[in-house]
């Protein structure tokens, strides 16, 4: 076999190879963003629809007039969520006012291509304890590509139909590793806290790429309000 056969062989394997890679790129880059923005776009018709149908959730209702109160009581406790089903909607406005993901229960990679997951095992939403949530940093809609823009004070919004809830971050965002499941416990240790309280965690994957850390933030849940009485401060513009 000649030099420049060889040479050709392994020219025309190198741009298979190279248009294999591409279109892997442009599978985990495009694809999977479009499937991840049309489940989590249908997780969230589905909640709309059950709420229109008034099954709800049990939050507070405020104080009467229907305006926003301080968090200073758990509300009433929804019943068990189910697993891989949506339960609430968040807006995280320093990530955009147009970033809403829907919640659903449960962390498995099933799960967490359709939304944001609930931590199993943690507090459910404005219950006292720690309401804990992850997301994807990078693919599957990217939802979480800006955590580390969030800082503290900013306002993390959520809703189960009946009730906004209103939490602002204390303390973030904060790198450990992926065995450092104290971030999750009722009182995280790192967070600052030092008494129960209805807390918020979100983590992420970090690096953007990668997933040998995670990206922590911890917030305390500062107010509710009806749903009836509008869309609470934090997502005015």
């Amino acid at each position: 076999m000649s030099v420049r056969v060889v040479v050709r062989t392994i020219s025309e394997l190198c741009i298979t190879v190279g248009t294999l890679i591409v279109l892997f790129v442009v599978y985990v880059l495009f694809w999977t963003g479009v499937k991840a923005d049309s489940a989590m776009d249908h997780q969230i018709d589905v909640l709309q629809k059950q709420w229109s149908k008034g099954s709800v959730g049990q939050g507070s209702k405020g104080p009467a007039g229907g305006t926003a109160a301080p968090a200073t009581e758990s509300p009433k406790a929804p019943a068990p969520y189910k697993y891989g089903g949506p339960f609430a909607v968040m807006y995280i406005p320093r990530l955009g006012f147009t970033w809403n993901k829907p919640v659903l229960e449960g962390t498995a990679t099933s799960v967490l291509k359709k939304g944001l997951g609930h931590y199993r095992g943690t507090a459910q939403l404005g219950q006292t304890g720690n309401f804990a949530v992850a997301g994807h940093r990078r693919t599957y809609g990217d939802p979480f590509k800006d955590f580390p823009k969030l800082r503290r004070g900013d306002a993390v919004v959520l809703t189960d139909g009946a009730t906004w809830f209103t939490y602002r971050i204390d303390k973030g965002p904060y790198k450990t590793v992926p065995a450092d499941i104290e971030v999750i416990d009722a009182v995280p240790r790192k967070s600052g806290y030092t008494r129960p309280g209805r807390y918020l965690t979100l983590t992420t994957c970090d690096p953007e790429w990668g997933h040998s850390h995670r990206l922590i933030v911890w917030a305390h849940l500062d107010s509710t309000q009806p749903v009836e009485a509008g869309k609470p401060q934090a997502l005015r513009r």
